[in-house]
């Protein structure tokens, strides 16, 4: 068995470079040694001579062609995500995809076939469960000894406005940002979502609506299990990115708060001081962002399964797409409706 799997990063922008930087430092087993992006430019070459990087292209058939790359990490846009696994499956490389494969249904699903025919692994980028903290509220719930999960709650509010630039295109709150959610709530109560009632609203005077889209959302979901779910979002809370989960069991509950910049309390005849939460995902999950990769690399040396799935990665874009047309017709939409 080799000792390193080497790699082609397939786009060059935040999340990409925050993948790339990683690979080449956190990540042991990882020989990160080409990247494509189509604005390649003397920066981005800079920042790849840094990471050690050999190879630098434009175009990324120069990665998919070469026999010697084992693996990409696809880190492109949402668009280019599916063409791209097909792509890789079709070269033998494994695959490790940013969410979401794609918005549409049958283009996830024919990518999902190509990996499968091509016998390759696909682990797609649902990066909270690495986190150590949702990991233990899995952990904790499958365990049983809280008895069955009742109510699964998620708070999620990004800290400020996207660029409208970026809103145009991200597809909605649901598709965009609230995807790693509905994957957490599954991931949580250990079962499907059958049904889905959604509201939202632009509230913010930010501009959403101008796009078709709003920046604060609640989403109700029923599960085969029985349980119950409830999910709230926020575009802009201001004070850092807030993340609590709370999963309510028959005999207990287990719940995590938000990470903060540090634990420090301070009180005083003024009152109690705690600091903020931080500030974004790259600071809150940086380190479930080295464990995903090191899960990536570890399934491809020791040919073992991925630990999120291409069905992981499809399930979620069912539920956003439910959610999106309960919103918009004001009704309970069931997963069995969206095809």
């Amino acid at each position: 068995m080799a000792n390193k799997v080497r790699i082609g990063l397939l786009g060059a922008g935040r999340i990409g470079k925050l993948h790339g930087e990683n690979l080449a430092h956190a990540v042991p087993n990882a020989d990160l040694y080409a990247v494509a992006d189509p604005f390649m430019n003397d920066v981005t070459r800079a920042w790849a001579a840094d990471m050690g990087i050999e190879k630098c292209y434009d175009d990324p058939e120069m990665i998919f062609g070469d026999p010697t790359i084992e693996a990409v990490f696809i880190c492109s846009s949402t668009a280019t995500h599916a063409d791209f696994i097909m792509r890789a499956a079709q070269t033998g490389k494994h695959i490790f995809c940013e969410k979401p494969i794609d918005t549409k249904l049958a283009k996830i699903e024919e990518a999902l076939a190509a990996v499968k025919k091509a016998g390759v692994k696909l682990q797609v980028g649902f990066v909270r469960r690495f986190d150590h903290n949702h990991k233990a509220v899995r952990d904790t719930v499958a365990s049983g000894k809280l008895g069955k999960p009742n109510l699964i709650k998620v708070t999620s509010r990004d800290p400020d406005h996207q660029p409208m630039s970026y809103i145009k295109v991200s597809g909605g709150i649901f598709m965009d940002m609230t995807i790693h959610d509905f994957d957490m709530v599954r991931y949580l109560a250990g079962s499907e979502v059958t049904e889905v009632t959604a509201y939202g609203a632009a509230l913010s005077g930010a501009g959403y609506e101008e796009y078709g889209d709003v920046d604060t959302a609640i989403v109700m979901m029923k599960f085969e299990n029985g349980a119950l779910g409830v999910i709230d979002n926020s575009r802009a809370a201001h004070y850092g990115y807030d993340q609590r989960t709370e999963v309510h069991c028959d005999q207990g509950c287990v719940q995590v708060a938000n990470d903060l910049n540090n634990t420090a309390m301070i009180s005083s005849a003024a009152g109690v001081e705690v600091a903020k939460p931080t500030w974004f995902f790259l600071e809150r999950y940086n380190n479930a962002f080295i464990a995903e990769a090191k899960a990536f690399i570890d399934a491809v040396l020791n040919d073992t399964d991925t630990l999120v799935t291409g069905f992981d990665g499809l399930q979620p874009v069912k539920i956003a797409m439910a959610a999106n047309l309960s919103m918009k017709e004001g009704r309970p939409v069931k997963l069995s409706e969206i095809e």
